[in-house]
């Protein structure tokens, strides 16, 4: 059975969705923009900024779930604008390990609460306890 994933410093779902899920050795975590856990309102800036929170919210869920970036092994980033790659993957390196988790980029038309990005991410934790 699932378990559900929350944390403290990342925010709560907006749908009805989980923000992560714990199923037997995976930890499958929804796509996360730049929202402020503490304020719930989008985070200020620029495609860097809310890369920065979106992922600063990421790992906030894999930790919670007894997790880090070293476990995972996909993620999936959605940009509104391509132009923005290189600024997005500038600061996702400074996020993953090494070897980098297998990625997927894609250009999207909208992004929830006119976010610029989003990324999720599955990661394997090999049977350690949650």
């Amino acid at each position: 059975m699932p378990t559900k994933i929350e944390s403290e410093r990342a925010p709560r779902a907006i749908g009805p969705y989980s923000p992560a899920l714990r199923a037997g050795d995976f930890v499958f975590v929804s796509g996360q923009i730049a929202l402020d856990p503490a304020t719930g309102q989008m985070a200020a800036g620029d495609v860097r900024a809310q890369a920065e929170r979106a992922l600063a919210n990421l790992s906030a869920l894999l930790e919670a779930a007894g997790a880090s970036w070293a476990d995972v092994v996909r993620t999936t980033i959605y940009l509104v604008d391509m132009a923005d790659f290189a600024a997005v993957n500038e600061v996702y390196a400074s996020f993953v390990g090494d070897p980098p988790p297998a990625r997927a980029t894609v250009e999207v038309r909208g992004l929830p609460r006119a976010a610029l990005v989003e990324v999720d991410a599955v990661a394997y934790v090999g049977g350690r306890g949650a």
